[in-house]
C-alpha cells in the first residue's frame, strides 16, 4: 500500500497504475520477449542434421592426406584440394563438390588453415554458394524393411525414385510412395548399394 501512495504523490490520480497491473504487464512482456528470442534463434540457426554431408566428407578426406604443418599453409591446402579432386576414384557427389570448390580454392583454404572444423568450413562456403550443401549421399534402401522405409520423408522417397528413374504418377499418399520404392527395389543403382 505504501508504494501505491508514493506513486500517487508523484503522479496525478488519473495516471496512477495499480501495482498488480504492472506485475502482470511485466510478466507478459518478458514472456513475449522470450518467445521472440526463441523464434529468432530457430530462424537464424540452420538445420545441419545431414546437411553438407558430402562437403564435410570431402574436407575431412583432404585433411587426412595432409600433415599438421601442411594444414596450416594455404598453398599446400590448395594443392591438396586439387590433388583430391583429380582422383579418378571419387564418386559423383564428391566430384560435384570438387566442381563447386575448384574456383574458390583460396577461400576454402583460408578457414582450413585456421583450424576451423569441416562443418564450419562448409557452412561458410554455403553462404557464397548455396548449392554446396544441397549435395547429399543417397539414402541406402538395400534390404530396408517397410518399417524403416516408413521413417523416411516423402521428399526422400521421391529422391529415391528419381535416382532410379521412376516417376510415381498419381501418388498422393506416403504409403503409395513407399509401395513404389519397394516395387522398384530391383532398379537400385550400384552407387546406391
Amino acid at each position: 500500500n505504501s508504494l501505491f501512495f508514493i506513486i500517487q504523490d508523484v503522479l496525478p490520480v488519473s495516471q496512477v497504475i495499480p501495482f498488480s497491473t504492472l506485475n502482470s504487464n511485466r510478466i507478459i512482456m518478458k514472456t513475449f520477449f522470450l518467445l521472440c528470442a526463441t523464434a529468432m534463434l530457430m530462424i537464424a540457426t540452420p538445420a545441419f542434421a545431414g546437411d553438407c554431408e558430402v562437403c564435410i566428407k570431402v574436407i575431412d578426406d583432404v585433411r587426412e592426406n595432409m600433415t599438421k604443418t601442411e594444414s596450416k599453409d594455404k598453398p599446400s591446402i590448395e594443392a591438396a584440394l586439387g590433388k583430391y579432386c583429380k582422383k579418378k576414384d571419387n564418386g559423383p557427389r564428391e566430384r560435384k563438390i570438387c566442381y563447386y570448390i575448384d574456383p574458390i580454392k583460396r577461400d576454402v583454404a583460408h578457414p582450413i588453415s585456421l583450424g576451423m572444423s569441416s562443418k564450419k568450413v562448409c557452412e561458410r562456403m554455403n553462404k557464397s554458394n548455396p548449392e554446396i550443401c544441397t549435395v547429399k549421399f543417397p539414402v541406402k534402401t538395400e534390404k530396408m524393411e517397410k518399417k524403416d522405409i516408413k521413417k523416411l520423408r516423402v521428399k526422400q522417397l521421391k529422391a529415391i525414385l528419381a535416382d532410379r528413374g521412376v516417376e510415381c504418377n498419381g501418388c498422393l499418399e506416403k504409403d503409395e510412395f513407399i509401395a513404389m520404392v519397394q516395387a522398384t527395389e530391383h532398379l537400385a543403382s550400384i552407387d546406391e548399394l
